[in-house]
């Protein structure tokens, strides 16, 4: 793709959120999401192959559909109100319908079933883009409005949401359907907060991004699309390995390492909120997710798949490496001794 081109479609990703972070008024929010939802689709299809251009389809065709149900939402809103902000006033309808927009673009349960066909169609490297930065804004909108939403309605959709990301994460072989069913699991555990305590709501999307980045990294350098690839990262990068193995412990909740901080915060917030059904649920389901990671670092690290010599000799050939790897897996595995500071 032409430089310039990559370099608008960059900005115009950047600075989607940005705007919706920024702004007040529901339009600008709105058209914040849009810039967002546009310039993803060319970098799906940068290098054009059947199942990128229905990823590509697929992507557009339910954010459209959201964008379409918030805008509804906003222009009814004025009609009641005149005015471009949700007020307590607001009708229960309206909240409602925007938060079945946002549960869409969101990729929640049970609105769900694009995300893990979108992220299989394309690169890793787009993927990570869908999976972290395309969150923050309708997380920012949801953070913003949480109040004036039925929490019953935030809680049943986070409860169904952590449910099916671990199920359907059990029987998957390809990786990046794997991360996808994650997404949706962390998605869960960010929304059952909100109502009571949004500042976890931030603290876990960014501790999930720091978690998420370096395992895209990971299968992006080495082209790891599946479970049976991922059996020959022992020749090709031993000293990955580890590393990935303690990502993915981390993003599954173990302690002692950052990604048990927002899990043990959001457990603990909700017990005091007298939530005990809730996060019993929450906790039962945390261990069906780290069983499927623990899985990925069996097929990768304990076991030996058949092989012919010649590919054991890969670690002496020139591997390539990210020099953001590194301090990526320190965060995404160390940060637990800060959580007095966090929290």
């Amino acid at each position: 793709m032409n430089p310039i081109t990559l370099t608008i479609i960059y900005f115009t990703i950047i600075m989607g959120p940005i705007i919706t972070m920024l702004s007040s008024n529901l339009f600008t929010m709105w058209v914040g999401l849009e810039m967002n939802l546009l310039a993803l689709i060319p970098l799906m299809m940068n290098k054009s192959n059947p199942r990128s251009m229905e990823a590509a389809t697929k992507y557009f065709l339910t954010q459209a559909t959201a964008s379409m149900i918030l805008l509804m939402s906003i222009i009814m809103n004025f009609k009641q109100l005149g005015l471009w902000t949700f007020q307590p006033e607001t009708k229960d309808i309206i909240m409602t319908t925007t938060f079945i927009s946002l549960t869409i673009k969101l990729g929640l349960a049970p609105f769900h079933s694009w995300l893990p066909e979108v992220t299989q169609g394309i690169k890793p490297n787009v993927g990570l883009i869908l999976l972290t930065w395309q969150k923050v804004a309708p997380l920012t909108v949801l953070f913003q409005y949480y109040e004036l939403m039925n929490p019953k309605i935030l809680i049943m959709s986070a409860i169904t949401s952590v449910l099916i990301g671990a199920w359907n994460g059990l029987n998957q072989t390809q990786t990046r359907k794997i991360m996808a069913y994650s997404s949706i699991a962390h998605m869960g555990w960010m929304i059952s907060i909100l109502p009571y305590n949004p500042t976890l709501t931030t603290l876990n999307l960014l501790i999930y991004i720091l978690m998420t980045t370096p395992m895209f990294m990971i299968f992006h350098t080495h082209s790891f699309t599946s479970i049976s690839s991922m059996s020959l990262m022992w020749n090709k990068m031993p000293m990955a390995l580890p590393m990935m193995s303690l990502i993915l412990l981390s993003t599954g909740g173990l302690p002692p390492l950052t990604g048990f901080l927002p899990k043990w915060a959001i457990i603990t917030e909700l017990l005091k909120n007298n939530n005990i059904i809730l996060s019993t649920l929450m906790a039962m389901t945390a261990l069906i997710n780290l069983f499927f990671y623990t899985r990925l670092i069996y097929s990768t690290s304990l076991t030996t798949f058949p092989t012919n010599n010649n590919s054991k000799m890969f670690i002496h050939h020139h591997t390539k490496t990210n020099n953001m790897l590194s301090p990526l897996m320190i965060t995404s595995t160390m940060l637990l001794p800060l959580s007095p500071l966090l929290l």
